[in-house]
């Protein structure tokens, strides 16, 4: 069943201000955060899977990663320092901080970061290329399909579409 058009979409020029248009008047600002934040962990979760990878089959750095003082250091770190980071604007940023966009993409992208080598931190040894560390994949695709199911209902995707149908 087609819906009708809005006629406040229809005054809207280009498909990315009109998809714009529809991301503003169909979804709330929590709403909004929600999706940027699903979609930045599963950007990222996939990044840097296709990132070790690449690393380990011989590109990039010698020694497969980053090394501080002789130690690799594991990205997890970098995804705890970044959820801190984010903790710390929730509890004192200014409510216009907040609720920016960024930090919603990089509260997505700190948790991808952790959860993607969750197995390590479970079992407190290095398992990423280990059958344990499949638990962290899994940990991801369900977190990735459960915040792709809370979003796909939202009323933003229709109006999506039909921005970019231009009506």
């Amino acid at each position: 069943m087609e819906e009708t058009p809005s006629a406040d979409l229809a005054t809207v020029p280009d498909r990315a201000h009109r998809v714009r248009h529809a991301w503003q008047a169909t979804l709330e600002r929590g709403e909004q955060g929600a999706v940027l934040a699903w979609a930045s962990f599963t950007a990222t979760f996939a990044g840097v899977r296709l990132l070790t990878h690449w690393i380990r089959n011989g590109h990039g750095p010698s020694g497969g990663g980053i090394s501080v003082g002789g130690k690799h250091f594991h990205h997890y770190n970098i995804g705890i320092a970044t959820l801190a980071g984010v903790g710390a604007i929730a509890v004192r940023g200014a409510e216009e901080h907040r609720r920016h966009p960024l930090v919603a993409l990089s509260y997505g992208a700190g948790a991808a970061l952790v959860v993607d080598e969750l197995a390590l931190l479970l079992d407190l040894k290095d398992v990423y290329w280990a059958n344990d560390g499949r638990k962290s994949v899994d940990v991801a695709v369900c977190v990735i399909g459960l915040g792709g199911l809370a979003s796909a209902g939202m009323a933003f995707w229709p109006a999506a579409h039909r921005a970019l149908r231009g009506r």
